[in-house]
């Protein structure tokens, strides 16, 4: 007989979720604040959403931002599929287990000290900081994310399914196209909104790759914030917040179809 969850943990995990979402919906319902403080809601205005559209400079950052994180995102999950493979098809154990150690070091390294090795192998390199600093600096913490990802997708693959292909003839660029790479979509897909999430959500390294003429969201709400809160902060967090919300359920739905279709092929066999 199954047991459902105690009361005491339903009320562990409330509070748990309260403290996670209290401060973003506080942040939220401010943002449509006609005052101009956090302390006191005067009345409903969508005043500062208008001057967060008015500001060409913020909605420059914001393009800035989403076009690093998706080409980060999208080199990233390439590059990222092609070292998973490698990974996988590593015949000695050794090799294996080394480059899963050296993709495992971008993960478990600080920030921090990520962020100044870039920086002190662009300015070795004689690579101006700006947009292409912080693109390549992306694509870089993204790739063992992407790796991962797909991974177990890859460890979950029977090899009959590669030697039955190669058996009815098919090249190694069929084997690639049409049963490993539909095999391990979830994953690939999981890796690139992961890789997605992570070049827009990430301050450290970029604080540290970023120039002069160049900077991110994650950044400017920093300066913002040091200057002073404003509610158009808030506004700006909101959209973020809903742009995220988005995604996740755009990924949700992905995810679904993917396992229905999983389901779908093994009834037919």
């Amino acid at each position: 007989m199954e047991k459902g969850i105690s009361p005491l943990s339903k009320i562990t995990l409330g509070f748990i979720f309260f403290i996670l979402y209290a401060p973003i919906f506080f942040l939220i319902i401010f943002s449509f604040n006609s005052g101009d403080t956090m302390f006191d809601f005067k009345g409903f205005s969508l005043e500062w959403y208008r001057e967060l559209f008015h500001d060409t400079r913020l909605l420059i950052i914001v393009l800035n931002t989403i076009i690093v994180a998706l080409l980060s995102a999208i080199i990233s999950t390439i590059i990222g599929v092609l070292g998973a493979l490698a990974i996988y098809y590593a015949k000695k154990r050794r090799t294996k287990n080394l480059l899963m150690s050296l993709n495992n070091v971008l993960i478990v390294s600080p920030d921090v000290i990520i962020g100044a090795s870039f920086l002190i192998l662009f300015t070795m390199a004689g690579i101006k900081l700006g947009f292409y600093s912080v693109l390549l600096s992306h694509i870089a913490f993204s790739i063992p994310i992407v790796v991962l990802m797909v991974l177990p997708k890859l460890m979950e693959m029977s090899p009959s399914l590669i030697d039955a292909a190669l058996d009815l003839g098919a090249s190694s660029w069929n084997v690639l196209t049409r049963v490993i790479v539909p095999f391990i979509a979830p994953g690939i897909f999981a890796g690139f909104f992961m890789a997605l999430t992570y070049s827009l959500d990430d301050f450290s390294v970029t604080f540290f790759v970023t120039g002069n003429g160049f900077s991110t969201l994650s950044v400017e709400i920093y300066s913002l914030a040091r200057r002073g809160i404003s509610l158009n902060i808030n506004a700006l967090s909101a959209i973020l917040c809903l742009v995220t919300l988005l995604m996740v359920v755009i990924y949700q739905l992905i995810s679904v179809r993917n396992k229905k279709a999983n389901e779908l092929g093994v009834y037919k066999q």
